[in-house]
């Protein structure tokens, strides 16, 4: 088998400021890198004994970066559709969580990584904060692989009450665990999948527990990533300043959401090179504050995007451009006309919106050496847009078609590291399997909290009896 791919004749928005846009132009892979993006690869031989993907009619992109999600509520996905961030806590962490067993984890982390491939997000962070047993965080890790997608797998805390793991805690995650499955699974440096420590934080957690962690993934030498500033209790807390009072940031940190950050607290961040993932869709649904996107750009960072829970939202990456494209706009067109001024200079475009999907993300999942352009020398995370449907004909120009016409059904083909994943529009992998698991999954869930809410009814209708 050919171990050469060439991407012929589609429009490739490469996101590498060297080699730009090709309105028509080839991309080679050889042994799971991209080895050559130009015009008309073909008339140099590039072609022999290469297998040949037509690209004509296509928009060729790098793979979308999700830079945080958590993916084991996959098996849930749907059950919180009104769901506010309070509500959150208690359907979902305080429900669900913990009543998951491993084989639930894995069929969601199984489903959730095949979602994002037939999606374009060829990258994931996976903010895995159902670490219930040992086994638990082997499950994840075993539906990540067997997806086959590129990954860093976010090593988080049990989910077993809400009140022990998310407010004041004073548990952290288990050290020995933590220790044995960076060993186990991520020894090495190369492969798909790396490692990172999902840390809850200050206010979440006592200055002790919040050292204790930051200390032992420093120990490790795996990044972290923290959810701050965003609710009616988080915007209050001033996390990143506390971490400051702690000494504890650095550029080894990525902040998940920062809606509620004040100006000394993004000074904060982006001095100690620290890195921003924003999640939209679920910030102004669920009010966990605005998306701060351009307010993050304003500080000199570069901004990711996450899907966060797709017991609420959408888990796909067009619905995450649009979300933060209509609601920076917004903030600032009305800030302008309040004023009776006109419109910003520096309003979010849609070309900037591509980058912080793709190449942005990878920097934030600290994977730019290896993914989030089209650049020779890097893995070959490539998805090519089926643009002459109808949603997307006549295309203009093709980021825009790409930011705000296109979805997930123009998604055609997929590629990790050089090994197509989707083709015409389907998956290859078993995805009746992986349905019938998480499935099953769904169903012992559901059967498992309505039998604990009955019980402890049941135990509250007697003890007031």
């Amino acid at each position: 088998m050919s171990n050469r791919t060439l991407i012929r004749g589609g429009t490739i928005l490469s996101m590498d400021p060297d080699i730009g846009d090709l309105a028509r132009g080839d991309l080679l892979v050889e042994d799971g890198a991209i080895a050559a993006v130009a015009p008309n690869l073909s008339a140099t031989g590039a072609d022999t004994d290469a297998e040949v993907i037509d690209a004509d009619g296509f928009i060729v992109i790098p793979g979308f970066v999700d830079s945080h999600r958590h993916t084991w509520e996959a098996a849930i996905r749907g059950c919180a559709p009104d769901a506010t961030l309070d509500d959150y806590f208690v359907e979902v962490l305080d429900t669900f969580a913990p009543l998951y067993r491993p084989d639930d984890v894995y069929a969601a982390n199984l489903a959730g990584a095949l979602e994002c491939l037939n999606a374009g997000i060829t990258t994931l962070v996976d903010w895995s904060h159902i670490n219930n047993t040992p086994e638990h965080p082997d499950a994840a890790i075993r539906g990540l692989e067997e997806a086959g997608i590129r990954a860093q797998y976010a090593y988080g805390s049990a989910n077993t009450s809400l009140a022990d793991y998310w407010f004041e805690s004073t548990i952290a995650v288990p050290g020995d665990d933590v220790r044995r499955v960076r060993d186990t699974y991520f020894s090495g440096y190369g492969g798909l999948l790396t490692m990172g420590l999902a840390t809850r934080g200050p206010g979440f957690c006592t200055d002790d527990v919040v050292r204790s962690e930051w200390r032992l993934a420093r120990e490790l030498d795996i990044p972290l990533t923290v959810h701050v500033a965003m609710g009616r209790l988080a915007g209050r807390w001033a996390m990143v300043s506390q971490l400051h009072r702690l000494g504890l940031l650095g550029p080894d940190t990525t902040y998940v959401h920062c809606c509620y950050l004040g100006d000394e607290e993004w000074r904060l961040v982006a001095d100690s090179g620290g890195t921003v993932s924003i999640a939209p869709q679920v910030e102004v649904q669920m009010g966990h504050g605005h998306p701060p996107t351009m307010q993050a750009i304003a500080h000199g960072l570069r901004p990711s995007l996450s899907i966060d829970v797709v017991t609420t939202v959408p888990g796909d990456m067009f619905t995450q451009m649009r979300a933060a494209f209509g609601a920076d706009r917004e903030r600032a067109l009305s800030k302008a006309w309040q004023a009776d001024t006109d419109a910003p200079a520096d309003l979010l475009t849609a070309r900037e919106l591509l980058r912080i999907a793709t190449a942005n993300g990878a920097h934030v999942a600290g994977l730019e050496d290896r993914t989030g352009s089209l650049t020779p020398g890097k893995r070959a995370d490539v998805v090519l847009l089926d643009a002459r449907a109808m949603n997307m004909v006549p295309v203009i120009d093709p980021t825009t078609a790409v930011t705000l016409c296109a979805d997930v059904s123009n998604v055609d083909t997929v590629l990790v590291d050089g090994v197509v994943r989707k083709r015409g529009g389907r998956l290859l992998a078993d995805t009746a399997r992986a349905r019938g698991l998480v499935e099953a999954a769904r169903d012992r869930l559901i059967r498992a909290a309505a039998s604990t809410t009955a019980s402890s009814g049941a135990a509250s209708g007697g003890a007031g009896a």
